[in-house]
């Protein structure tokens, strides 16, 4: 795959028509994942002497916000420099010349910047609905799968299964839910009670069509004794705006709901939830109005909840016990209270904290000398958000 790669770039510098394999907008890991091992097929078991060239459908400067893409490029061994990104080739001049066909992976419909390059698109293949009217005139394969990289997979093993060396196939099998949910996490502990909180960088939709997702959630909380899984997605939608979902999984009927109920009427901040299509009854979503609202943010609601959750589990005198939690349930919760457990963030997944001022750096015990503090990939795409907002409301400003 790296020598291949490496002569696409080379390709570049020659006037050839070239088939152009082109992701979506959003440029997600999947997107990136299907257009770069399709491109690789089709180059390997086209007779003639035809270039097949993968494009990322977004600027290079753009690659580092999305911080599952770098992470797992850089665990699959593919150096970001010798890919090929959309400022780095011009379709439309190559269309001009006659010499662009167009393949569109994990998408069917052409940005408005881009529809005068329809004609050029020879093959779709997709793994969502596709909307008739706006689809190209051309050969439309698609198949309603959790991801469009299961599609390729798929072509690659029923036509030239031969072709996949460690580093594609270690490009297809992608990030486990596992891996996906563990790398950006943090765990909140309270009275027995554990949650976790994943930040995913990938649209929410894309991740619950996830083969076996419900059976792989069940599998990461119990191996780590969780009782709530939140996961917080986050990715850039095509104008470069930041979206944010949530996704609440619960065996429990009576905390998923408490929690739920917490989030859904949380007015400091609101979160301006709007309900999502879930087909399991252990798993809530969400639309995230407010994308203002990060997970450190989002900590303090479910505090909230946890506490909202143990009042409603004391059962007033002479009154009945509720199906879902018995006597000897709440008592055994409040003998864990009276045990000075201390509620809040497990110590090794608290933020650090900032620096002190620094001294002189050539003077000994400089508080510098213990090195900085970490960023998490959560902290950087909330700043740059920050900053991507910051910039929209002065250019606004000045319009006026």
């Amino acid at each position: 795959m790296e020598d291949y790669l490496q002569g696409c770039r080379a390709a570049l510098q020659e006037s050839r028509p070239l088939h152009v394999v082109l992701g979506n907008e959003a440029c997600d890991l999947d997107s990136t994942v299907s257009a770069l091992a399709l491109a690789f097929y089709l180059a390997k078991t086209t007779e003639a002497e035809e270039v097949f060239v993968p494009v990322l459908n977004i600027k290079r400067s753009e690659l580092p916000l999305r911080g599952d893409i770098v992470f797992f490029l850089q665990k699959v061994h593919i150096p970001e420099s010798i890919l090929i990104f959309r400022d780095e080739i011009d379709l439309h001049a190559l269309y001009q010349a006659g010499q662009l066909t167009l393949i569109l992976v994990d998408h069917h419909i052409l940005s408005k910047s881009d529809t005068a390059l329809e004609e050029a698109v020879a093959e779709v293949l997709d793994h969502r609905p596709i909307e008739p009217k706006h689809c190209p005139p051309c050969h439309v394969s698609v198949e309603l799968v959790g991801s469009c990289a299961t599609l390729v997979t798929e072509r690659i093993l029923q036509g030239a299964p031969e072709i996949l060396d460690r580093q594609t196939a270690a490009l297809l099998h992608g990030l486990t839910t596992e891996q996906m949910l563990r790398k950006d996490q943090k765990t909140i502990y309270r009275q027995g009670v554990k949650v976790a909180i994943s930040a995913i960088y990938m649209d929410l939709e894309a991740f619950l069509q996830r083969s076996n997702l419900l059976a792989d959630l069940h599998a990461f909380c119990q191996a780590h004794s969780y009782d709530v899984l939140v996961a917080m997605t986050i990715f850039f939608n095509t104008h470069n705006e930041p979206v944010r979902q949530l996704a609440i999984f619960c065996p429990h009927v009576a905390l998923q709901t408490t929690i739920c109920e917490v989030l859904e009427r949380s007015h400091s901040p609101p979160l301006k939830l709007t309900p999502a299509s879930s087909t399991h009854p252990n798993l809530h979503a969400y639309l995230q109005g407010n994308t203002q609202v990060s997970r450190k943010k989002l900590l303090p609601l479910l505090q909230e909840a946890l506490s909202a959750y143990f009042d409603s589990m004391k059962i007033p005198s002479g009154q009945p016990e509720t199906a879902d939690v018995s006597r000897e349930q709440v008592d055994k919760e409040l003998d864990r209270a009276s045990n000075s457990l201390i509620s809040g963030l497990s110590q090794d997944e608290e933020d650090p904290p900032l620096p002190p001022t620094p001294m002189n750096s050539l003077v000994d015990e400089c508080p510098l000398d213990q090195g900085l503090p970490k960023l998490s990939a959560e902290a950087v795409f909330e700043k740059c958000s920050q900053i991507s907002l910051s910039q929209s409301t002065t250019a606004s400003l000045s319009k006026k």
